[in-house]
């Protein structure tokens, strides 16, 4: 009998065609960070005069001591709210998007056509920024609260919906929900101890698209929140970057002048950029191996 564990020549050289392709992609994905992190540690004059390197020619930690010397409360408290929403806007959305979107997969729901249609709609229609700002601030009065940083936009999205309800539409079998009733179960029942362990690949998919959407997030924030005390973190490093710019136009007043010559430029963009991708780099091996135990799940076999 032919031992299958033995691979032949001809499996030897595919699976190092398939390695040497997939090096080459994750050292295409891998190296614009590694330009970010050196352009970051390379001094400012240093970059300014011979451009950005992989490899920092002159090192210089200047852009994160003035980061975090002069604004170390302030940077602090900005990622504490930004995990804050980005935990609690996350886990909001994966408890009312599922549930929303199970009952209109069910065929046997009289009214799923034309709530779909509705979902549906707001994909490819909506009142415009106006309108929005108006009900949000003058109806649902969020304004400078943490609910303006969670609810516009992110929390109640169609096109999660939709996902949501295909993937049930065509992973959840009707047979499996038939025989989970005859056995007495009710629709509470099912829904959470069949459909959403079954659910867990989407689940986790659409979870981190949700995440890496409040951490990036800072039009909300710029439409409805003027409390400096409440930005998240994306708000916080803008409003850096652009006193820095803001400073460096003024060329008409000296004091002015002479102080934004004290500050790091290109390379505090860049220190920027690196603190707040980071905790994103860190959590997302988690969400990954998630997503990778869904994907094991299945609940028929045909």
């Amino acid at each position: 009998m032919e031992n299958s564990s033995v691979k032949t020549r001809e499996d030897r050289i595919y699976q190092f065609i398939i390695v040497f392709f997939l090096s080459i992609l994750a050292l295409c994905a891998l190296l614009p960070f590694l330009l970010l992190l050196s352009s970051s540690i390379t001094d400012e004059s240093t970059l300014l005069s011979k451009g950005y390197s992989f490899i920092p020619i002159e090192i210089s930690f200047y852009s994160y001591v003035y980061l975090f010397s002069t604004n170390a409360a302030k940077v602090f408290r900005a990622y504490g709210i930004t995990f804050f929403i980005t935990i609690a806007g996350t886990a909001l959305s994966l408890l009312i998007g599922p549930m929303l979107a199970w009952p209109l997969s069910r065929s046997d729901y009289k009214r799923s056509k034309i709530l779909t249609f509705m979902v549906f709609f707001t994909m490819l229609f909506n009142g415009g920024i106006v309108p929005s700002y108006i009900m949000w601030t003058q109806i649902f009065h969020i304004k400078n609260t943490i609910f303006a940083l969670i609810f516009p936009s992110l929390l109640f999205n169609g096109f999660y919906i939709i996902l949501y309800k295909n993937y049930f539409s065509s992973a959840i079998h009707n047979s499996l929900i038939e025989a989970a009733r005859i056995d007495g179960a009710g629709e509470f029942y099912i829904y959470f101890k069949i459909v959403l362990p079954l659910s867990l690949p989407i689940i986790a998919t659409i979870g981190l698209m949700v995440g890496i959407g409040y951490w990036n997030d800072w039009t909300n924030s710029l439409y409805y929140i003027s409390d400096t005390k409440m930005y998240p973190l994306q708000q916080y490093l803008k409003t850096i970057i652009d006193n820095i710019s803001a400073l460096s136009s003024m060329s008409d007043s000296a004091d002015a002048a002479a102080l934004a010559a004290g500050m790091p430029g290109s390379s505090i963009r860049m220190a920027l950029a690196v603190v707040g991708i980071i905790p994103i780099m860190v959590l997302y091996p988690f969400f990954q191996k998630a997503f990778i135990a869904g994907i094991t799940l299945g609940g028929v076999k045909e």
